[in-house]
């Protein structure tokens, strides 16, 4: 689904300059919206199982992974990506495609055939069982992108229960914007009706079946905020009667989406401030400014995704270098390291510099695998120290000042006797900072030259143009 988010009113407001707090008290979480300055509660959301705690996700695009473009082919890889450091195999959709008003030579996969059924370009039902069984001996998890705002227009629903659609002046729409009412331009699908109650019995029964008879571990699910939320306090206990699942949301300004359903949402704001950072539209304190916003406005047992691509920003927006300019290591380093949980876009190990496209065949070039070392440091870091943990389970950043906080950004996070500093030049400017503040002192190894460090305030530090360092005991 081409990405319907352009930024988020949170990032706009920072890289504005503007930025208000949400208060926080002992007894409850908050969160304020830039919008609003209503304080608003909410309670836990189901929590997430706890091998999610230092876990990773690895997007697969099932179509473009392999020239076979099958599930085989990505269970064949399934060790490689266990080697690299991905715990969260998360597969794009699998289900068969609609024909009817499709994109393209092959249509895309968020427009549904059969919720209940897979591709049979990528292969058989039990061809994914066996992917996911491989993944599971592996120690890894799989889930699955769920698409529950909409089908394509050849779903069987469409004659078999056209009360289950949306209609505007009686007839079939493409899904609705819900803040403005107005359709998208998504007209390969139409929009689901969830004031009916045997759609929701329906879609939860769909879910449901790929957890009980496939046993995978959760969804990422698209456009979560075009759903009504009530909907979600349904779906999460149903699925967990048949096991604990881990729970994505493609949204990120839904409040109510910490205490009905999700884990985790997309960090999209965030996402938005790097980018803006990389290309040189503003300076690297807007970083802080939004970590600091995520930590007061999220309750401290959520997780953001962190990212810099993924099937939407690689075939619509830009590839990694595209984006993010000689700087994509660099905020590669960051968005491993900050708060969240993060992601890696398959290719993006071996260095992949190409739009993949969206409605036909165009398999990833594969190449050496040039960035798996450099991609392996910085999960196996994830995996030993806790301070890089997820949620209450992690430590949160801290920021370290410098004389250049415009150019460069350092922090640290600490939980129980873990530590992990980090430093970046953000700009295509050497620099040579001094670090102040204190609470990060210590003798560390980095763990991209091996050598130790004694870090401490006061300290000078030179960095080429868009260097880090990542400090670790």
């Amino acid at each position: 689904m081409t990405k319907y988010l352009l930024a988020s009113a949170l990032s706009l407001l920072i890289l504005t300059g503007g930025c208000k707090n949400s208060t926080q008290t002992d007894q409850t979480e908050t969160s304020t919206t830039p919008a609003d300055t209503t304080t608003v509660q909410f309670g836990q959301a189901p929590p997430a199982p706890d091998w999610a705690k230092n876990a990773t996700i690895y997007e697969v695009n099932t179509r473009q992974f392999s020239r076979e473009g099958t599930f085989k082919a990505v269970t064949a890889q399934l060790p490689r990506l266990k080697e690299l450091g991905v715990d969260i195999v998360w597969l794009m959709p699998i289900y068969p495609i609609s024909l009817k008003n499709k994109k393209g030579p092959l249509g895309s996969p968020y427009a549904v055939a059969d919720y209940m059924s897979v591709n049979p370009e990528y292969g058989t039902l039990d061809d994914f069982k066996a992917l996911v069984q491989r993944a599971h001996a592996l120690g890894l998890r799989v889930i699955l992108d769920w698409i529950p705002n909409h089908t394509g227009w050849d779903h069987k629903w469409i004659t078999e229960h056209p009360d289950y659609y949306t209609k505007v002046k009686g007839k079939m729409t493409t899904p609705l914007d819900p803040k403005t009412g107005k359709p998208t331009d998504w007209t390969d699908v139409v929009d689901l009706d969830y004031d009916n109650p045997n759609l929701r019995k329906a879609m939860i029964d769909a879910m449901s079946f790929w957890v009980r008879e496939c046993d995978i571990d959760g969804f990422r699910c698209d456009v979560a905020g075009f759903v009504p939320d009530d909907f979600w306090q349904e779906v999460r206990p149903a699925l967990d009667k048949i096991k604990t699942v881990f729970m994505l949301a493609e949204w990120e300004d839904e409040p109510g989406h910490f205490s009905s359903c999700f884990n985790a949402n997309y960090a999209w704001g965030m996402h938005t401030v790097m980018k803006a950072v990389a290309q040189g539209a503003r300076p690297a304190t807007v970083i802080d400014s939004m970590i600091v916003l995520n930590q007061k406005r999220f309750p401290k047992w959520f997780y953001q995704m962190q990212f810099l691509q993924n099937h939407d920003e690689n075939s619509w927006n830009g590839t990694l270098t595209e984006s993010f300019k000689e700087g994509a290591d660099a905020f590669v380093v960051l968005s491993h390291t900050i708060d969240g949980m993060p992601l890696v876009y398959n290719g993006m190990e071996s260095n992949l510099n190409k739009r993949l496209a969206f409605f036909e065949k165009d398999s990833i070039p594969w190449g050496t695998y040039s960035k798996t070392d450099f991609f392996k440091s910085l999960l196996t870091l994830k995996h030993r120290n806790r301070a890089l943990w997820n949620g209450q389970a992690g430590g949160k950043a801290v920021k370290i000042q410098t004389g250049d906080d415009d150019k460069v950004y350092a922090f640290y996070r600490k939980k129980d006797n873990d530590q992990v500093t980090v430093v970046l030049n953000l700009s295509d400017k050497p620099v040579t900072t001094r670090l102040e503040g204190a609470g990060y002192e210590g003798t560390f190894m980095e763990i991209f030259t091996r050598t130790s460090s004694e870090m401490k305030p006061g300290m000078t530090i030179t960095l080429k143009p868009w260097e880090y360092r990542v400090y670790t005991n």
